[in-house]
């Protein structure tokens, strides 16, 4: 069986590095592209503009979270098949994940474009940002079953240690954005819908881009559009897997719905100044976050593989590396936070938003890194609810609680934002906690 990196024996420290390496670059290079819109919306089409991208982050990341978790049941369900060298099953389990995606993005596309003005009322967007904030959440929208099945297709590859291809599909499809950016907005002077169509053509390309390298994949991951069969069986078990952790990136997302609830009643100049620092934080997320993606992966094979030591050995490398490379992103980023949000905004009330939510988030994102890696073992050991569980009360329910008593009572932007970092904590404690009841009951 061909398989691109041997999981199950040698080095780890230095696999895990070279395949959390292309993830990491991956999910960075594509928000560095995101950041594109932002840049160009908020220099070339004003404040307003901007804004009206912003409050849309929440829920575009509730979506892309909801998506990236329900994937990651492929990932884990076709690494163990691999592990267990169960070559028929595993094909099986490829085309079953590539249907489903289709069938799921075309289902959400049409439930957005109905309910994208009711959602962004719900979320008290300001009247004067959300005709344009409805504009592009609905352009956007049309775009959804691409970002599914690209999520899907990455999923698979990942599941035999494949991370550079979704690499140069999104390195080739950011220069498409940001090209297109310029052309729509700059050029044809169009707003929010310039960017929102610029998005929706580059995810359009990278998800053909993968599908096109699956069908000529001559590894176990290879894809036929005869053989794209639901198979019951695979696809109860990727669902297992991916409902829950797709469940906690949506209520992850939920929260933040309500949180940017809530700041929408600081204003405009409030919602913008997120939206730039939003930017950096996703980015220090994606710094360690191919890590916990690799902590599924690694940990998917090994037990597969009956390696429950190794299993072990994957979450201490995945730990520390992470570590390194989140501190070292923290300090560059809380050092230089007016400089880089003066990127996406001249407008010196606008940059005192985003600094001062910046030393808040991102001093702590530790705590989140922690979470990530911890979570992505217990769903490589098959375990997802318990990882869900842990973080529905650890930091949704936490964060809500914060939200309508602390920040009722202290009505204030930094009061607000000092959600994130308690309820990180909160979490990382339960975490280790749940990771250490699993493991010693699998053993």
């Amino acid at each position: 069986m061909k398989q691109t990196m041997k999981m199950t024996e040698g080095s780890l420290a230095d696999k895990i590095f070279f395949f959390a390496l292309p993830l990491a670059a991956s999910s960075i290079l594509q928000q560095l592209f995101n950041s594109a819109d932002v840049a160009v919306v908020g220099n070339f089409a004003g404040s307003n503009a901007l804004g009206a991208v912003g409050a849309n982050g929440s829920v575009i990341n509730l979506l892309v979270n909801t998506f990236v978790g329900i994937s990651i049941g492929s990932n884990v369900v076709i690494a163990t098949l691999i592990g267990q060298n169960k070559e028929k099953k595993a094909k099986q389990a490829v085309h079953t994940s590539m249907l489903f995606a289709v069938i799921l993005g075309v289902i959400l596309m049409a439930f957005g474009l109905l309910i994208a003005p009711q959602l962004l009322r719900l979320m008290a967007t300001p009247s004067n940002i959300l005709s344009l904030a409805v504009l592009y959440l609905r352009i956007y929208f049309l775009g959804v079953p691409f970002i599914v099945l690209y999520n899907f297709e990455a999923a698979i590859l990942r599941s035999r240690g494949e991370t550079r291809l979704p690499l140069i599909a999104l390195s080739i499809a950011g220069v498409i954005n940001v090209i297109l950016n310029l052309v729509f907005v700059v050029g044809l002077g169009m707003s929010v819908d310039g960017v929102a169509y610029a998005t929706v053509i580059s995810n359009i390309f990278s998800s053909l881009f993968l599908l096109i390298y699956l069908t000529h994949d001559t590894t176990i991951t290879h894809f036929t559009f005869k053989q794209c069969h639901i198979h019951k069986d695979l696809l109860l078990h990727i669902l297992k897997i991916g409902i829950p952790s797709g469940m906690q990136g949506a209520l992850f997302s939920i929260s933040n719905v309500i949180i940017q609830s809530q700041l929408n009643q600081f204003g405009s100049y409030a919602i913008a100044g997120s939206a730039a620092a939003l930017n950096f934080e996703i980015l220090s997320y994606y710094f360690f976050e191919g890590f916990g993606q690799a902590a599924i992966t690694f940990v998917g094979q090994n037990y597969g593989a009956g390696k429950m030591d190794r299993c072990h050995q994957v979450l201490k490398y995945c730990w520390m590396e992470a570590s390194v490379v989140t501190i070292v992103s923290t300090i560059l980023f809380v050092a230089f936070a007016r400089p880089l949000v003066s990127i996406f905004s001249s407008d010196p009330h606008v940059l005192d938003y985003a600094v001062r939510r910046m030393y808040i988030l991102i001093t702590f994102e530790i705590l989140n890194m922690s979470i990530e890696i911890l979570s992505g073992a217990m769903r490589g050991f098959g375990y997802a609810i318990v990882p869900t569980l842990v973080a529905v009360f650890g930091i949704c329910v936490s964060r809500i609680i914060w939200v309508f008593t602390i920040a009722k009572m202290i009505h204030s932007y930094e009061v607000l934002l000092y959600c994130y970092p308690v309820s990180w904590l909160l979490t990382s404690i339960a975490s280790l906690i749940a990771y250490k009841y699993l493991t010693r009951k699998l053993v």
